[in-house]
Formats: C-alpha cells, structure tokens, sequence
C-alpha cells in the first residue's frame, strides 16, 4: 500500500465520478495496493476491503477525520472528529476465499465471506429481503442436516441470524456502528460509518482544489497541469499567494 499522488487523486476523481460507489471503492485500491491484482482485490472480503480503505484515507488525510451528522429528531448538525485508531478493528487484510464452518440447530454450514462481487450482484437490489437471501445462497458453500444435503432457501431465520451474526463477528471492519447523542434534544440513535463515502467525499474537495490550483499557477505561468500537480503543497501555495499579492 502506499500513499496517493495528486496526479492518481485526479485520475480517480475522474474514473469514479460515473461509478457506483462498490466500483470507486475498487478504482482507488487498484492504485493505493499495486501489490494486489484485481482478483485479489475482488476477493477480500468487505471488512477487509474497507481496512485497506480506511488506511488508504489516513495515508491521505491523516488519522484525524471531520465528520457530521444530523440529529433525525430536531434536524440539529452534529460535528465531531473521529480517530482512524477507534475505527480499525482489524488489522490483517487476507482474502475471504478461505471456507468457514458453523454448526446452529443441528444445521452444518459451510460458508465463506461476502466480498465486493456479492455486493455489486446485490447492488441493484430494493428488497432487503432478496438481498438477504442472495447472499446466502452466494456464500453459503454446502448446507446439511443429520447427514442430508439442505438448499439455502430452506434455511430457517434464526439460522440466518446466526450466520449474519458469525459472519460480523469474523470480519467486523464491515459494519462500524457510531453512538450519537444530540446536545440540544438529547436523541441517541446509531449512525454507520462508510468509509467509501467518506474517502469518496474528502477525495472529491481535494481534487477539485487542485483543479482550481492549476488553473490559478496555468494561468499565471503557463505551466502544465502534470508540472502544477507534481509539486508538494506548500510549494504551490507559496506560488498562489504571490500571484494574488
């Protein structure tokens, strides 16, 4: 992994703005991680995939990240800052190919993870239901009974509960829950943290400051964008200033 340059900040601007978010989620690590080819990438798992991206943003934007919300209650906005630190909750990143098990009222489960490519089969999806019960058919490997081989479909709920919850469990990068309270009502109420709308947001206003950067030192100098872009920041802020003294 590594550190991305303002010429791959513009570059990705540009892939992703026409893509679905499971698509710009891909378009930044192939860049971030050229360790990893796109199989590889496809195949870890989500919780995984949004470790990668969480240190890809504070590589990027530092371990202090600004957030908000806005209370459901009384519409207040909420600002606070959260640390990178308190949203890791894992740290190694392997693919989700490798086979799970799970025993859960006589049911004998073998699974694997979801990863990107379930995502993206599902992205369509308006039924939390359908969405629900195609990832199980898509991850569930091999279903038995008493020695009896079971489709998916003929899982009860409660044994669909404790897959979901096993799975969490065993990748739990995937669903980062923050406990909010309002200040001015007092509502608590439970807010996800998406790293890939976050890291897509923050990337956005950096590459479209950059944009203004260049055409300010283009117009000024007549320098080329790859030249404007190349430099470090403070440099061309130094040049900003002189052109607006």
């Amino acid at each position: 992994m590594r550190t991305l340059s303002g010429q791959e900040i513009l570059y990705i601007w540009g892939a992703g703005s026409g893509q679905h978010p499971i698509d710009r989620a891909m378009t930044v690590l192939a860049i971030a991680c050229p360790e990893l080819s796109p199989d590889e990438l496809l195949a870890l798992s989500v919780g995984r995939r949004d470790a990668h991206l969480l240190a890809t943003c504070e590589r990027a934007y530092g371990s202090q990240l600004p957030c908000y919300a806005e209370c459901p209650q009384c519409k207040e906005r909420l600002e606070f800052v959260l640390d990178v630190a308190d949203l890791r909750v894992m740290h190694d990143v392997v693919p989700a190919t490798q086979t799970q098990q799970m025993i859960c009222d006589g049911y004998e489960l073998t699974y694997r993870l979801p990863n990107t490519t379930d995502l993206a089969a599902i992205a369509s999806y308006s039924s939390v239901a359908l969405a629900r019960d195609t990832l199980v058919q898509r991850c569930v490997l091999q279903i038995s009974q008493g020695g009896t081989d079971v489709a998916p479909e003929s899982l009860p709920e409660p044994v669909i509960a404790a897959l979901a919850a096993q799975m969490l469990e065993q990748d739990p990068q995937a669903e980062i829950l923050l406990d909010m309270q309002c200040p001015g009502c007092e509502h608590r109420w439970s807010v996800m943290f998406d790293i890939v709308l976050y890291f897509w947001t923050e990337l956005c206003g950096h590459a479209k400051r950059l944009m203004r950067e260049v055409h300010t030192l283009a117009h000024a100098y007549g320098w080329s964008e790859a030249d404007i872009v190349a430099m470090s920041a403070a440099r061309r802020q130094f040049y900003i200033d002189m052109v607006a003294s």
